[in-house]
């Protein structure tokens, strides 16, 4: 039905683009209840498990008696685990790294039930106190309803991944009410190109979804930031050592976490187990230091404005801490983001860090809270290796435009070091230590949409085992490429005979009774599957090192049923590569 309106729409306006953008109204739309629907459901699972709704955390938690603090945790550990092992594929939650996978290797195709199942997950996670972000949850969640509406429209694979950049952008809009920042980190890490096709529907649904957050939440800042302004640009070289500083922050926290995965799979108990066992380690660190509990907003807010208690010793150790506990909580298995983290840690560390800075020139220095925004923008981009959303989103977040020639150096010096020294981000750690490689993801994703059957031929030559040297001769000049296949009475495919096989007996006619086809034949030849891809046949003749390859039914069988030439397979690349480019660009080839 959905297919039929759409349809009739294109025939009405006779333009992709109008139609992409009322399909982003209304993606945008559900991306954006969904990140709201998502920020309620936390709020009352934190009222179940910790007894009260707010993101001032800490103050509560601190009140609260101390086998209750340790309790929630375990239990919701214990209620994610389950549900992962029963509910969510590979026994495991997801999240934005997901989304990237989506993008670059699957043409945005995203399960709805999994979609889902994630937001339940993280949104327990959050709700009983684990130390992770909501934003990413969000995102997953905007991702998956727009691949779902993108999946009833007849679309091609541009839009359809265009339509997943709406739902993320949406989402973070909605999440941060921050428009400008869920654009460009949509385009930037999900989409990964700024073409007008994609930019406008994307730009069309982050609107639509601010309208709707701030109608439901109100229009304002995430943070409330005092005016900041720098006391002199003999700061610039503070800041940049700031960006270093950073860089090993946001790299201690990819490391720990992948450490604590890693291992966790070694640990002698179900799987299951694992958030629950985390869960308490939480709880028993929360009874002291309650702000790592959760997203850490309040904590946040305290280092921005200088709040009082908040001193050197204290903001080192909740840095150190929530590394440690963010790291645990999602290595264990619990569901949530690393954004609200990562700015966490990055406030945290800025604010001792500005402390430190002052000593030396305090009449210099600005307040240690300004090197909290910046340390913020660093850390944060650094770990989502998205340089120039995170520094919008850190102007959006905090209204705070004074510091923000500040912020892009740190955040450019935080993240060249990250991506030299680590990994481009924490998500494509996460996809590579489950095997999932997204570099050229696109190009990937057009290699794997060619198969073997289509661009197979069948001018090869085939000769039987017995055949003699003469035949293998007049064949040979027949046979493209110069080379021959020799199969058994059942087509069955046996070896390959080049000129050069044939070693210096080519031109001696004495030796043609001696030998046969099987004599010279290479056996165990170099082959391909009707069923493959372009992608295994490029990796095959590379392999191989040769521009002809023999075509069978099946490994099990190899019979002889075609050949495939390697400029085929480059000719078709290429063309594949156009054609998307042109799909991207809203062009018509």
């Amino acid at each position: 039905m959905a297919n039929r309106y759409i349809q009739d729409l294109k025939r009405l306006v006779g333009n992709d683009q109008v139609v992409m953008a009322a399909v982003a109204v209304v993606v945008g739309g559900a991306a954006a209840g969904g990140a709201i629907l998502f920020r309620e459901a936390i709020d009352f699972l934190q009222l179940l498990f910790l007894g009260f709704r707010s993101d001032r955390v800490a103050t509560f938690a601190a009140e609260m008696e101390w086998w209750r603090l340790i309790l929630a945790p375990v239990i919701g550990g214990l209620l994610v685990g389950l549900f992962c092992k029963y509910v969510m594929p590979g026994g495991r939650p997801q999240g934005v790294a997901n989304v990237i996978e989506s993008s670059a290797l699957r043409v945005g195709r995203m399960s709805m039930r999994q979609g889902l199942g994630a937001a339940v997950i993280s949104a327990t996670s959050i709700g009983c106190g684990a130390s992770v972000g909501r934003e990413g949850p969000a995102v997953h969640l905007g991702a998956s309803l727009a691949s779902f509406l993108g999946r009833q429209l007849n679309l091609t694979r541009s839009q359809a991944r265009t339509l997943l950049g709406c739902g993320v952008a949406s989402a973070v809009a909605a999440s941060f009410n921050a428009p400008i920042a869920g654009v460009f980190f949509a385009l930037e890490v999900v989409i990964g190109h700024y073409a007008l096709s994609a930019f406008a529907p994307i730009v069309i649904a982050s609107v639509f979804g601010t309208i709707l957050s701030r109608i439901w939440f109100g229009d304002f800042p995430a943070f409330e930031v005092p005016g900041h302004q720098i006391t002199s640009f003999l700061e610039f070289p503070a800041f940049v050592i700031l960006g270093g500083v950073c860089a090993v922050a946001a790299i201690a926290l990819m490391r720990v976490a992948a450490f604590v995965e890693v291992q966790g799979q070694r640990l002698p108990l179900p799987r299951w187990l694992h958030p629950a066992l985390a869960g308490l380690v939480v709880g028993v660190v929360a009874l002291e230091f309650p702000e790592i509990l959760g997203v850490g907003y309040e904590a946040m807010d305290g280092a921005l404005n200088e709040a009082e208690g908040y001193g050197l010793e204290l903001m080192l150790t909740l840095a150190v801490l929530k590394i440690l506990m963010t790291a645990l909580c999602l290595g264990a298995g619990f569901g949530g983001g690393v954004f609200s983290p990562s700015l966490f840690i990055g406030a945290m560390i800025g604010g001792a860090y500005g402390i430190v800075a002052a000593i030396p020139f305090p009449d210099l220095a600005s307040g240690h809270g300004a090197y909290t925004l910046i340390a913020m923008g660093a850390v944060a981009a650094a770990t989502l290796g998205a340089p120039i959303s995170t520094i919008l989103m850190i102007f959006e977040m905090t209204g705070d435009y004074k510091l923000t020639v500040g912020v892009m150096i740190a955040v450019v010096i935080a993240s060249v070091i990250t991506r030299v020294w680590h990994s481009p981000s924490f998500f494509t750690d996460q996809l590579r230590r489950r095997g999932v490689h997204i570099h050229g993801g696109h190009d990937v994703t057009a290699l794997r949409n060619l198969k073997v059957h289509d661009l197979m031929q069948q001018d090869h030559v085939s000769v039987k085992m017995d055949a003699g040297l003469d035949s293998l001769r007049n064949r040979l000049r027949l046979a493209p490429m110069n080379e021959l296949f020799v199969i058994d009475s059942d087509e069955k495919l046996v070896g390959t005979i080049t000129l050069a096989d044939l070693g210096e007996v080519a031109f001696d006619l004495s030796h043609d009774r001696e030998y046969t086809a099987i004599d010279l034949a290479r056996k165990h030849p170099p082959f391909l599957e009707l069923g493959d891809d372009v992608e295994k046949a490029i990796r095959r003749f590379s392999e191989a090192e040769e521009g002809l390859l023999a075509v069978v039914d099946s490994a099990a069988r190899m019979r002889l049923i075609g050949c495939l030439h390697e400029r085929d397979v480059m000719r078709a690349y290429n063309q594949a590569l156009i054609t998307q480019q042109a799909e991207e660009h809203g062009e018509t080839i």
